[in-house]
């Protein structure tokens, strides 16, 4: 129940900067750890990845993608993720998510989002998002607007692993 509502508070944040962002930036968003977040008293592991999903809905609507997609028929479907934890997100911290594509092509989309609390990095979570169209993939770069000449070695690296599984 706290993700929907954690997502329906971040659609409407969302709305208020619809459009303001290029693709290429990076966008923030915060939340509260709350309660049922927690296992004993820090964030759940399998947490950090609900935190991330509602800032990269936060991100697209920023950018003013997210209309766009949805109208077009497209959905959007996170195929895998990773985190790299660095410090513990204690309950009732405010958690500010930094978001960015870090690459995209005609197959995925790869966003990294970095968590941090009280200004310092807790994680970073990378996810490979595809777009689907009548269970068809669709070209991220297409409908996100955005090119990169290179593929990021982080990427490479991180997709080659995915590959192996």
């Amino acid at each position: 129940m706290a993700g929907l509502f954690r997502n329906i508070i971040a659609f409407m944040l969302g709305l208020l900067a619809h459009g303001r962002r290029a693709p290429g930036d990076t966008t923030s968003a915060r939340f509260l750890v709350t309660p049922f977040d927690v296992g004993l008293r820090i964030l759940k592991s399998d947490k950090y990845l609900q935190l991330v999903e509602p800032a990269q809905m936060d991100y697209l609507l920023q950018v003013g993608r997210l209309f766009g997609i949805l109208q077009g028929g497209a959905r959007f479907v996170n195929i895998g993720q990773t985190v790299r934890f660095f410090r513990p997100i204690p309950v009732f911290s405010v958690v500010r998510i930094d978001t960015r594509i870090v690459y995209a092509d005609d197959r995925c989309a790869f966003f990294a989002s970095t968590l941090h609390v009280k200004g310092e990095r807790a994680a970073e979570v990378l996810v490979k998002m595809k777009f689907k169209k009548n269970g068809l993939t669709v070209s991220a770069q297409s409908l996100l607007h955005i090119h990169f000449d290179t593929v990021p070695l982080s990427v490479q690296k991180w997709d080659a692993a995915l590959a192996a599984l």
